[in-house]
């Protein structure tokens, strides 16, 4: 039984995962991006291969083919993901393919990972899921679209950065890319905290605001408790709901599957207020929207399936 490999690059976590021809999960490796000035992002990825590997008992050159699923902006000639904007200003470019191939001895391709997170939602789905945007909100916030059975890829793999769509005209807040105004600097993981921050003025709060460590996560738990809390969830309730209208109106899915970190621990704080809000914005039809039914393995999962179909005839659950 032939083997391969999948790897999700976020922010935050990187992820690998060995599999068989049946999709069967053989081994993993989960371990923290590294962060700040100076880090070797690609040694992090090939050493989460390596240990996937090493869990599932096979030699890394006895695997097929492997599929990345990664942040931006991609370079896919090149193999890199240059200037990521959720990372340190002094990464510059992280190497992928060449790295990855040379330690595998194997064919590697490279998908935006919310492009991937589209192609697990579609391979896994019990039905056919062929007009479909997989929207993941996470430390940053971007799309995988499937109109017509055809997954959008784009120049250089970059299709569905819809995190820097522009909702904001005065561009109060400024995104990890440079740009002001943009959907993730006001709704991602890394964006909401900066956006309370913004949003405080007098209003007695317990969230700690000055703390370093001061998260999404803080200000999600504290929903219902604190008035502060309550606006600022409101707040991103409403760029949310303006977002995924956007995203609706663009590409007319029957799904809008939301995975992430921030949409899958706070499922009812994002995905209700979505469904509440979303079908008085529209023009277009209004489409299903839910939780990935994959969970937080979506883009891993997709990855992983793309490297297995790769070359195979199975055409309507591979990208194409």
């Amino acid at each position: 039984m032939a083997r391969y490999v999948g790897v999700d690059l976020g922010a935050t976590n990187v992820r690998a995962i060995v599999g068989g021809d049946d999709g069967a999960v053989l081994g993993r490796d989960r371990r923290p991006t590294p962060q700040g000035p100076g880090v070797d992002v690609t040694e992090a990825v090939l050493g989460a291969v390596r240990a996937a590997c090493g869990a599932a008992g096979v030699d890394p050159t006895e695997v097929a083919a492997a599929a990345v699923g990664s942040f931006g902006p991609l370079d896919r000639s090149a193999g890199t993901v240059t200037d990521p904007a959720n990372l340190s200003d002094s990464v510059g470019t992280v190497r992928l393919i060449d790295p990855l191939g040379d330690l595998l001895d194997a064919p590697v391709s490279l998908h935006n990972d919310a492009t991937a997170g589209v192609v697990g939602e579609r391979f896994h789905a019990a039905n056919d899921l062929d007009d479909v945007v997989y929207l993941t909100v996470s430390s940053g916030i971007g799309a995988g679209v499937c109109v017509d059975g055809h997954v959008l890829s784009g120049v250089d793999g970059n299709a569905g950065e819809v995190g820097h769509l522009t909702l904001d005209p005065d561009g109060e807040m400024a995104c990890g890319c440079g740009g002001r105004g943009h959907w993730e600097a006001y709704c991602s993981g890394r964006g909401i905290p900066r956006y309370a921050r913004h949003l405080h003025g007098d209003e007695a709060t317990d969230l700690p605001l000055s703390a370093p460590e001061f998260s999404a996560a803080d200000v999600f738990a504290a929903a219902g408790e604190d008035a502060f809390a309550d606006r600022v969830i409101e707040a991103v309730a409403e760029w949310n709901a303006l977002g995924v209208a956007t995203v609706v109106d663009a590409y007319a899915p029957a799904v809008v599957s939301l995975g992430g970190a921030v949409a899958l621990k706070n499922p009812d704080l994002v995905v209700g207020p979505l469904r509440e809000r979303v079908p008085d914005l529209v023009v277009s039809n209004v489409p299903e929207i839910r939780l990935a039914a994959l969970g937080e393995d979506a883009v891993l999962k997709g990855a992983l399936a793309s490297a297995t179909t790769a070359g195979t005839g199975d055409r309507r659950r591979r990208e194409r």
